[in-house]
This record gives C-alpha cells, sequence and structure tokens, in this order.
C-alpha cells in the first residue's frame, strides 16, 4: 500500500466519524465536513492506487 493509499483511507476514517458524529449531534456542518472528507480520501486512495500500478507496470 503507498503513502497516498494510506492517507485516502484514514481521510476516510476521519470523514466517517465526523459525519456519524454531525449525524448524532444533527449538526448539518459536520454532516457535509464528513461527506467532503470521505470523497477526497476516496480520490487520494484511488490516485495512490493507480500511481502504484504504474510503478509496477514500468518497473
Amino acid at each position: 500500500m503507498s503513502h497516498d493509499e494510506e492517507k485516502g483511507v484514514a481521510k476516510q476514517v476521519k470523514g466517517k466519524i465526523k459525519e456519524a458524529a454531525g449525524d448524532l449531534t444533527g449538526n448539518k456542518k459536520w454532516q457535509a465536513e464528513g461527506k467532503v472528507e470521505k470523497t477526497e480520501g476516496k480520490v487520494q486512495e484511488n490516485v495512490g492506487k493507480l500511481k502504484r500500478k504504474i510503478d509496477e507496470d514500468v518497473f
């Protein structure tokens, strides 16, 4: 697993926690921020997978 993949997964977890906290408290801002962080994390994870795949194919 690449560095980008690890950071992406961590960001997704953080976003899930923030979104859940927003759900529990009714805080719409936290809910939205959590969804954004989850999406950013998924993109970062996929970028890391792509980089790793390119490295494996090239070398």
